[in-house]
């Protein structure tokens, strides 16, 4: 069978290593998180030595993560995306997917910290996840961190329908070149961004101001660029057009651009220069699922793991920022500050697993059925 008949024939098969592999995205978060001494405060070594290779391991593994879950979306969305399905049932499964989730680690994370009801300002925008917008560090990061990435999410879910048709009418022979086109859109972004966004006061914790950080990261549609590359590539991969990258060699990629990302200048390593190896990596794993593969990231465990990362991405933080207060400061040796974070780990692994057990699989099953009119125009048409 032939390259194109291979993946046409497979179009909307179900790609299990690309649900193992968001854990893996996830996790970098959360060891992004847990590196962070002066942001944060977890790390609880006493050895200088280690938290300097802690840190400088992990110094870009949230930012990878986050890029990562982004330009997933676009491709899995895109990929599963069928013909018949309606706006607003799309739009419905979208707001359900997320919300639950959000309104719980809102909650817990308001009751936890005493968040003043009196800061309407900080709270509301972000249980409404418009907290993205506003370019102030109180706001955007307030309540529950991670949930800033959400604002991004919901923004790309009410593009999604426009944007599927306009991707859908690239002639296949032009598919690669408008890929190309989002990575030099986001470069000139970036590059815009450092030479005209005012570039002071530099914020504390990084060699960057905050409006520079906030534009360059933060801001919702300066991300649709990973979203909308994602789509390109599952198209590129429906029509038979990838390169055949093999997994190896696409994880290697991903690692260089990680490497380089501790050398380049600060604002560059947040998307910049994980971008392509990410749009690979994704890419290259799901052609390796429809060629039947197996291996670690579709087994049962990885699937499992990465069916609960959305709650483990959005309770991890409450956990460690709670563990935190309960240290009070104290700092232990390697072994026993490697056991904290492990359980620290598992802790926010059982709160991804009670999250989706009990309350994001049942509201998808009760609500976040398809719909079947108005269509999306999608790529079952391919």
């Amino acid at each position: 069978m032939k390259k194109a008949q291979l993946y046409h024939t497979h179009v909307h098969s179900k790609l299990d290593s690309l649900t193992g592999i968001r854990f893996l995205a996830a996790a970098m978060v959360f060891l992004f998180h847990a590196s962070l001494t002066r942001i944060i405060g977890f790390n609880p070594y006493a050895d200088t030595q280690v938290i300097e290779v802690f840190q400088r391991t992990f110094s870009g593994g949230g930012w990878l993560g986050v890029s990562f879950f982004f330009v997933l979306s676009g491709f899995v969305i895109a990929w599963s995306a069928r013909k018949g399905d309606s706006l607003g049932s799309f739009w419905r499964r979208r707001v359900l997917k997320i919300f639950p989730n959000h309104l719980a680690t809102w909650l817990l994370a308001m009751v936890l910290f005493a968040v003043p009801t009196a800061s309407v300002a900080i709270w509301l925008p972000n249980l409404l996840l418009v907290h993205a917008w506003i370019p102030r560090m109180d706001t955007f990061l307030s309540v529950n961190g991670p949930s800033w990435s959400l604002c991004c999410e919901l923004l790309f879910y009410l593009l999604f329908p426009l944007a599927l048709k306009l991707v859908w009418k690239i002639a296949e022979e032009r598919l690669w070149y408008w890929a190309w086109a989002m990575v030099a859109g986001l470069a000139l972004t970036q590059f815009a961004i450092r030479q005209w966004a005012a570039a002071a006061p530099l914020i504390n914790e990084y060699p960057i101001s905050l409006i520079q950080w906030w534009w360059a990261y933060y801001f919702p549609p300066a991300r649709l660029f990973e979203f909308v590359l994602g789509m390109l590539m599952a198209r590129i991969l429906m029509a038979g057009r990838w390169i055949d990258l093999g997994v190896p060699l696409a994880f290697a990629l991903l690692a260089v651009g990680y490497v380089a990302g501790m050398w380049v200048p600060f604002q560059y390593s947040l998307n910049l220069v994980t971008l392509v190896p990410v749009a690979a990596l994704i890419t290259a794993i799901a052609a390796s699922d429809l060629k039947g593969r197996k291996g670690l990231l579709n087994s049962a465990w990885m699937v499992w793991l990465g069916e609960i990362s959305f709650g483990f991405y959005m309770i991890h933080l409450l956990i460690m920022t709670v563990i935190t207060q309960l240290l009070g400061g104290r700092l232990f040796d390697n072994w026993t500050a490697s056991l904290i974070v492990a359980a620290t780990f598992a802790l926010s692994v059982l709160g991804g697993w009670l999250l989706f057990n009990f309350l994001e699989r049942p509201v998808m099953q009760r609500w976040g059925k398809p719909g079947n009119t108005k269509a999306l125009g999608s790529m079952a048409q391919a």
